[in-house]
């Protein structure tokens, strides 16, 4: 199964989700835009719409689309529209990307939840997965590649 969310700068949402049970991988990338085949300044430019993502693959016997999405909700912002900490564009903002009518029925109803223990308005959109793209090779597992760097906000 897959999952696939936005939430800030990709390298931090993808170290979190790679220390979860059932995970098989992640990718990062780049979604929900109207550019074809962007790579990172693109996106970073603001001129593509798409959000830094996380496409995570997940054995659904071990580790449930709910849980995810309680990690999703813990590990960054919400209510903060196209921003995240110190890092802010269009880039940033959250997203749950769903891949099935399951998935939205279940990314409905947590964010509803999420909403009445929120002060805030919570600002993640919720949209049918679109196309992935895949981010360059330095970004994939970057933490681990990079030790000692503590970039992102999580």
């Amino acid at each position: 199964m897959k999952a696939t969310f936005a939430a800030g700068c990709f390298w931090g949402v993808e170290s979190e989700f790679r220390k979860l049970k059932g995970i098989k991988d992640v990718t990062v990338g780049y979604e929900g835009g109207n550019f074809e085949n962007p790579n990172y300044e693109d996106v970073c430019s603001g001129k593509t719409n798409h959000a830094e993502v996380v496409e995570i693959e997940y054995n659904p016997d071990t580790v449930s689309y709910e849980y995810l999405l309680n990690v999703f909700w813990k590990i960054h912002d919400s209510t903060t529209p196209n921003q995240q900490g110190p890092n802010f564009g269009t880039q940033y903002r959250s997203i749950i990307f769903y891949h099935n009518k399951e998935q939205k029925k279940i990314a409905e109803k947590s964010k509803k939840q999420q909403q009445e223990i929120n002060d805030k308005k919570i600002s993640t959109e919720i949209i049918l997965n679109m196309k992935f793209y895949k981010a360059e090779d330095y970004h994939q597992n970057y933490f681990s590649k990079n030790k000692g760097f503590f970039g992102c906000r999580i």
